[in-house]
């Protein structure tokens, strides 16, 4: 098992964030190969711990070996490796689309670092919520300071321990100081929303699912995840205690092994106990709503959620829903598995959180999207002296000509320059350069 976790004292955080930006300065984080080989030793740190990994994640949350590999070890490894193989293309400059004025300048956009990053991760997912930021930190080149959830105290020590092992010390450090976590952003639903009509055949259905998932009470197999802390199961115990909703299953809290059991709970409304939180439970209150619109309207009355979770085979029904919702991620027909869907963002909205977790997303959050603009010498005379005072009407006419965007007719026929071709376009270039070198030439002989 790890070592005990020891706490940074606070006032050596300034030294360590002035070390980071030193380091930052080096440029050494600045080198692709250099972010490739943190990358792939990052991948190994989780590929040579995997057993110690999965005793901390016990330790901290009662979660089974099982669930472990194939959520949080197995998806993180997904995403560094993302990271690992597409750091390259990521960090490449990118050329601007093609446009007439502007190409001879060639407008780039530069991938920059930010510099130095803190990165501070909740407690659920301790791993993966710390290790899939930190990838995209490092492959935009960043230094980063880490500070892994004391909630997760098992995990966070053994964090701490392989960091430097496995990372360059100067450029990614992980402390600890005192968490003060209320709560953290969670996969799991928060509660149900079924047509009353459909309540009782919901439950019960969910019931037998129940009962086939788990022939063995979870308190006694081991496989549902125990509440982080002691406070953690205070206050579900007076969740559950308070509600006015009916329990069809479960409702157990032990807050000696801080064991939650799972709990099903029908007819909930909207001012019940259960629904003035976010629950970080295996509780699962079904809510009764009269129709789509009804939960509709539930759901935007609250916080826009970090998931939206949809069930049904109606595609209308869906994008009913979808459109007509907002929150961070959506699904149909699943829980969970979305974030670790490579190619996509998973990120939250408003109270949900802001920002992305994995792949390029998070590469672009700590990534400075930097302007570039080269003008030639032969660009000036061409066309954009007109810009110049004195301003000389006809040159200035054309350049404006050339700006002013083309907007389409109020009543939706085309427009006037959408029929104007590009060897149009170029003949009146044409015609400016001539004229201009004409205004040069004869500027130069009056000198003379």
């Amino acid at each position: 098992m790890p070592k005990m976790l020891s706490y940074t004292p606070i006032d050596e955080i300034p030294k360590i964030h002035e070390e980071l930006r030193q380091a930052f300065r080096s440029r050494r984080s600045r080198d692709i190969a250099f972010r490739k080989q943190q990358l792939l030793q990052l991948c190994y740190l989780i590929e040579d711990n995997q057993d110690r990994l999965k005793e901390a994640f016990k330790a901290d949350l009662g979660r089974p070996a099982e669930e472990a590999e194939m959520l949080e070890i197995n998806g993180t490894l997904l995403e560094l490796k993302d990271a690992y193989d597409n750091v390259e293309k990521w960090a490449a400059p990118e050329r601007a689309a093609f446009n007439m004025l502007w190409f001879a300048m060639s407008p780039t956009t530069r991938k920059e670092p930010k510099g130095v990053v803190l990165l501070i991760s909740p407690f659920n997912y301790p791993v993966y919520l710390l290790l899939c930021p930190l990838a995209g930190a490092i492959a935009a080149g960043n230094a980063v300071l880490m500070k892994p959830s004391e909630l997760s105290s098992a995990t966070a020590a053994l964090l701490t321990e392989l960091m430097p092992k496995y990372l360059d010390p100067e450029l990614s450090e992980a402390k600890q100081e005192p968490d003060h976590e209320l709560h953290q952003l969670c996969l799991s639903p928060d509660y149900v929303l079924v047509p009353e009509w459909f309540q009782d055949t919901f439950v019960n259905a969910l019931k037998e699912a129940y009962y086939e998932l788990h022939p063995v009470d979870p308190k006694e197999s081991g496989l549902v995840c125990r509440m982080v802390n002691e406070r953690h199961a205070v206050r579900v115990k007076r969740l559950i205690d308070e509600t006015k909703g009916t329990i069809v299953f479960g409702g157990e809290v032990d807050l000696t092994t801080k064991y939650a059991a799972p709990t099903l709970i029908k007819d909930v409304r909207g001012d019940d106990s259960l629904m003035s939180e976010e629950l970080f439970c295996p509780f699962l209150p079904v809510v009764p709503v009269k129709d789509v619109d009804e939960a509709i309207a539930f759901i935007n009355a609250n916080d826009h959620p970090l998931n939206i979770y949809v069930f049904t085979n109606d595609s209308a029904f869906k994008e009913k829903v979808f459109d007509n919702t907002q929150s961070g991620t959506v699904a149909a027909n699943d829980v969970i598995l979305h974030v670790m869907a490579t190619g996509v963002p998973f990120g939250g909205v408003g109270p949900s959180g802001s920002g992305y977790t994995t792949g390029k997303y998070v590469f672009d959050t700590f990534t400075h999207q930097r302007c570039e603009l080269d003008n030639p010498n032969w660009m000036d005379p061409l066309l954009m002296a007109a810009r110049y005072t004195p301003y000389k009407p006809g040159p200035l006419a054309i350049l404006n000509m050339l700006l002013h965007p083309s907007l389409p007719p109020c009543n939706g026929g085309r427009g006037l320059f959408k029929n104007l071709s590009l060897g149009l376009i170029l003949s009146l270039v044409g015609a400016v350069s001539a004229y201009l070198v004409s205004l040069r030439m004869s500027g130069r002989g009056l000198s003379s």
